[in-house]
């Protein structure tokens, strides 16, 4: 599966979260069988030619994630995680929050 996460810099599984409004890089992990096979930066969102992208994960409840959901992915949001390493440990133990209409 595809997740994305809005990043602050391009420093591999060490890279931070930061609000949309801050992104400077795009993160897209492919993550399978419990563990991230690749993770691949982005400038943009629009800069990736995947197709299906199944979630996003945000930095909290705040952020505007309507147009995620209307692609279709799940949106999840931090709670107090930073990393990238720190998220998906969380995102494979279910301990991200998901919003809801």
């Amino acid at each position: 599966m595809l997740i994305w996460i809005p990043v602050e810099s391009e420093n591999g599984m060490d890279s931070k979260i930061v609000p949309q409004s801050e992104a400077k890089k795009w993160a897209l992990l492919d993550f399978d069988a419990g563990e991230v096979k690749s993770v691949r930066f982005y400038d943009s969102r629009e800069d990736s030619e995947e197709a299906w992208v199944d979630f996003v994960i945000l930095i909290n409840k705040y952020e505007n994630y309507l147009d995620f959901m209307n692609e279709g992915m799940m949106v999840l949001v931090t709670r107090e995680e930073e990393t990238l390493e720190d998220i998906i440990n969380a995102f494979k133990f279910k301990e991200l929050d998901e919003i809801g209409l």
